[in-house]
């Protein structure tokens, strides 16, 4: 689009489209950067969890492995 050719009334509607634009793209990004830390949080808990528990353990090796004969 020419900007030579567009009409002045068309101008502020135009603004408007980018601003609304450039606001939906920052909410986008907000909220893919806060699930992002969600999912960070939640995996670093699982982590403390599992390492907690092994330390809790008599014997950490008790358990791990066995053998199957049939």
């Amino acid at each position: 689009m020419n900007i030579s050719e567009m009409s002045p009334d068309a101008i502020p509607a135009l603004s408007v489209m980018m601003s609304s634009a450039k606001v939906s793209n920052e909410v986008s990004t907000s909220m893919l950067k806060k699930t992002l830390d969600v999912s960070e949080q939640g995996g670093q808990a699982l982590i403390d969890m599992m390492r907690s528990s092994m330390e809790l353990s008599v014997n950490p090796a008790v358990g791990g492995n066995f053998d199957v004969s049939v």
